[in-house]
């Protein structure tokens, strides 16, 4: 229940925006580094470009998509690195005004999670209610609705060194606590059946053609489930780069460029023939990130390099309801 109503009260803050859509930003692997300036070059271009897009293009909110603080995420609430690596790299007037909605990657359980959460009450922006959560959002203009399911993947695989080649989860900490969190997920997929657009967020990603490539527990667990409730999109981070891969009616966005920009490959043999349709990981890039944008007639997602260059772009439908 506690779930629910957190849901309902972040709700009302979002898909109040201008054009009859949602829109979003969509962000992983941000987190700086632990020494000054505490942010990385990649990662001031980023946050520029994302102020800029939300101008130019429009957003509703943030979605943060883990590593929020690289290598061992915080110590406290009251760390230094929230205005170090956050609030004053992320600096646009257009971003400041904006929700940020947080899960946390494998590098921020190296640190203290719960001071992320309790951080909520010290930011206006910084949305982080629960390890896991679902927002509902309403697209301005219809009746149509939009579910937005945040897990935490590191509790319900285990955690990993992410810059191991190939490293996997090493299994939950605490089982009975992964089978909570994929019971509730179940219920969440289970109650939005009626919604137009459904988009479940992690950090470890389901597939990916790069460094990392597919979780194997994700694969058993979640891929399961996003095809069987026809969710629209699944979002995450972990590898470095951008990526788009659809499998099964089910889209895969790989946004994990806010930080650091790695080009390897390695895995594109162990994701289905023909899924992966976009990559970009040049290690020259200044970064990039995901725009999101939901319609009464598609879910459009668009790369975008923090250049501001356009790099790909596809338009999801609405689930068959």
């Amino acid at each position: 229940m506690l779930l629910l109503l957190l849901a309902v009260t972040a709700a009302a803050a979002v898909g109040a925006g201008p054009g009859k859509a949602v829109q979003f930003l969509a962000v992983g692997d941000w987190g700086g580094v632990p020494e000054p300036p505490f942010v990385t070059p990649r990662e001031a271009a980023t946050a520029a470009a994302m102020g800029r897009a939300a101008a130019e293009r429009g957003a509703d909110f943030v979605l943060a998509l883990g590593d929020n603080f690289y290598y061992d995420g915080v110590r406290d609430e009251w760390d230094p690195r929230f205005q170090e690596t956050f609030e004053r790299a992320f600096a646009a007037p257009e971003l400041r005004a904006l929700p940020w909605f947080v899960l946390a990657g494998n590098h921020d359980h190296h640190g203290n999670v719960s001071a992320q959460l309790a951080y909520s009450r010290h930011s206006e922006r910084w949305r982080f209610p629960h390890y896991y959560y679902s927002l509902r959002l309403h697209v301005p203009g219809t009746n149509a609705t939009a579910r937005l399911l945040v897990l935490d993947t590191v509790l319900l695989c285990g955690a990993t060194d992410d810059f191991g080649v190939g490293a996997t989860p090493r299994g939950p900490p605490d089982a009975a606590a992964a089978e909570a969190q994929l019971s509730w997920l179940q219920r969440r997929l289970a109650a939005a059946r009626h919604d137009r657009y459904v988009l479940v967020a992690g950090h470890y990603p389901v597939w990916s053609v790069a460094e990392h490539g597919p979780t194997q527990c994700l694969l058993r667990l979640l891929r399961p489930l996003l095809r069987r409730h026809r969710v629209t999109a699944y979002l995450c981070g972990h590898d470095h780069n951008l990526q788009f891969l659809h499998e099964d009616g089910v889209g895969y966005v790989v946004s994990g460029a806010g930080n650091f920009m790695e080009a390897s490959q390695t895995h594109r043999a162990a994701v289905p023939p023909g899924a992966a349709r976009f990559f970009y990981g040049a290690p020259e890039s200044p970064g990039g990130f995901a725009h999101l944008r939901l319609d009464a007639d598609a879910a459009t997602i668009t790369f975008l390099e923090a250049n501001g260059r356009v790099l790909y772009r596809v338009a999801l439908p609405p689930r068959d309801l």
